[in-house]
């Protein structure tokens, strides 16, 4: 498949990068300026190598993803865009709900579009303790990043492409596990934490599934 990868100097677009040239799929990625690929091409090729795929040509753009004009021809000819843009820790933002509009605006209503949000904005199906005393102090901590979250999730659900909007709970950098539970209707109970590296898996196994279309689905290790 042909992917194009927004946030790709990230941790989780590092290893989505990775991980989808080593199944074979024709990578774009797209960083934005003054930012650059956390892994480098030759070490791409040679992870297509070793898995023994003839796919994996990756290209690297450099890109105002704020930008619909500018994205708009990278994703020509593309079977799924996928944005791993992150929120920022503190203070006002509006990354994630801007980057989900020029990135719409740019598919113009037609294609396959998989986003990273968080859980922690959802609660259906917590336990009492985390539903009532460990998000109410999430929400304080990271009021800013959580609202450009709502908001950002709200405008895809409003969209008219093929959308998946994708939740994991707290991120590590632990090697993956190879295994991850989902949910379309509610959180994950006890899903505290999710390594990047499975995020990404997820991404790519979630690209093709039709099931997953028009759905929010919460996910953890």
């Amino acid at each position: 498949m042909k992917l194009v990868v927004f946030g790709a100097s990230g941790r989780i677009g590092t290893e989505l990068v990775r991980q989808g040239v080593a199944a074979g799929h024709a990578v774009t990625a797209v960083v934005r300026e003054g930012s650059s690929l956390q892994v480098a091409l030759p070490e791409l090729r040679l992870v297509a190598a070793r898995a023994g795929v003839a796919g994996g040509l990756t290209n690297v753009v450099t890109a105002d993803v704020m930008d619909p004009l500018a994205i708009a021809p990278i994703l020509e000819g593309s079977d799924a865009v996928l944005s791993t843009l992150g929120p920022r820790p503190s203070g006002s933002s509006s990354v994630l709900t801007d980057g989900a509009r020029s990135i719409l605006q740019a598919m113009d209503g037609a294609g396959r579009f998989l986003v990273v949000s968080v859980a922690g904005i959802h609660s259906t199906g917590d336990d009492p303790f985390t539903k009532y005393v460990v998000k109410p102090i999430l929400q304080r901590i990271l009021r800013e990043s959580f609202a450009d979250a709502r908001r950002m999730e709200e405008l895809v659900r409003a969209g008219d492409v093929d959308w998946t909007i994708v939740c994991p709970p707290r991120l590590t950098n632990g090697a993956a596990k190879g295994k991850f539970r989902s949910n379309t209707a509610g959180t994950v109970r006890g899903g505290f934490s999710m390594t990047r590296a499975d995020v990404a898996a997820y991404l790519l196994r979630a690209v093709d599934d039709a099931e997953l279309i028009r759905k929010t689905v919460v996910i953890s290790n």
